[in-house]
């Protein structure tokens, strides 16, 4: 099958372009794009609920809001461009990596402070995105450092804005979806994208993109290299959800890779079954903070894992690629 899908390379791209992606542009968005988010809003508005019930790091009800919550936007990260990308939304609910450990001193100059903007959401809205989002909150319920830092009332008010302000986020992200869904599916000159090609580029991107942040960053972060692991650049470790991280990415993928190659049954077959490996071998590891690299036969096995994501990227970059007409010198990173 890839044998053949590089050599049909040469002459597909002129035929592609003459292909009729309007089914999966319309499929694609409304079964696989439209449902994230609208589940993304909902959750969101569940954790600001539970924050202001109760805002207590220990609250049973308030972690379970986070971890679903926290579920739905993994879910759809991988959709980073339209109205994501809008007043660096996605960064304000997920600022990671955080090389630079901005997240732990903005919490800090927060708290120290007691910083006034908590009160109001469009004040908290203006504040570093570093304090805010998924990460900030991750770090105010699991991270002791900060259960007890400062005083209770104000590290209750701090918990609620940044709950509030994932809401915020969250639900304009899906009311700005049901508007930029048409100029996807309906490409012309006065829009983003000028034909179904460039629209069914850009969903391409949000494939090959997601498998590399999930392979390269979620992955080849914490294993740093042999000599010197690096445990403690997992995301979201505090919490024990790095695994689960690959895992609800690998499963959303699969889903968008399915609904781009329906057209072609070979191509849709080979990569169900890439993905199918990879999911498995993640669940098959007991190590939710992938704390494991730190270890030989640990580390084996996650870059047994990260092995697995390569070879959906490469049939993606050889077989399907190709096939729907996407320039071989396309990088998912550079935005060409």
């Amino acid at each position: 099958m890839r044998t053949l899908a590089l050599a049909l390379a040469l002459i597909l791209p002129l035929h592609a372009h003459a292909q009729n992606h309007g089914p999966i542009l319309t499929s694609t968005v409304e079964t696989h794009v439209l449902p994230g988010f609208a589940v993304l809003s909902q959750a969101t508005e569940a954790l600001t609920q539970a924050a202001q019930t109760d805002c207590s790091p220990g609250s049973a009800r308030l972690q379970a809001a986070y971890h679903t919550a926290f579920d739905s936007w993994i879910s759809v990260s991988h959709l980073r461009f339209g109205p994501t990308e809008v007043q660096d939304r996605a960064f304000s609910l997920a600022f990671w990596p955080d090389t630079k450990g901005f997240t732990p001193k903005a919490l800090s100059g927060l708290i120290a402070s007691e910083d006034a903007s908590v009160e109001t959401p469009a004040e908290f809205a203006e504040t570093s995105v570093a304090g805010r989002g998924f990460f900030a909150l991750e770090q105010m319920l699991f991270d002791p450092k900060f259960t007890d830092q400062g005083a209770a009332p104000y590290r209750c008010a701090l918990i609620q804005a940044i709950a509030t302000d994932i809401d915020n986020n969250a639900h304009a992200i899906d009311a700005d979806w049901a508007i930029y869904a048409i100029t996807l599916t309906r490409p012309g000159e006065s829009g983003p994208y000028r034909s179904e090609d460039e629209a069914m580029q850009e969903l391409y991107r949000a494939l090959t993109t997601g498998l590399e942040f999930t392979g390269d960053t979620r992955l080849g972060r914490p294993m740093g290299t042999f000599d010197r692991p690096r445990p403690n650049r997992a995301e979201a470790r505090r919490s024990d959800r790095s695994l689960r991280h690959v895992e609800l990415s690998l499963i959303a993928l699969r889903d968008l890779a399915a609904h781009l190659s329906a057209d072609y049954p070979g191509i849709a077959a080979d990569l169900d079954a890439a993905f199918a490996k990879a999911i498995a071998s993640a669940q098959s590891l007991d190590d939710p903070a992938l704390a494991g690299v730190a270890t030989p036969q640990g580390r084996f096995r996650v870059e047994a894992l990260q092995q697995s994501i390569n070879d959906i990227r490469a049939i993606a970059s050889a077989e399907l690629g190709p096939t729907l007409g996407i320039n071989a010198g396309f990088n998912s990173l550079d935005g060409d």
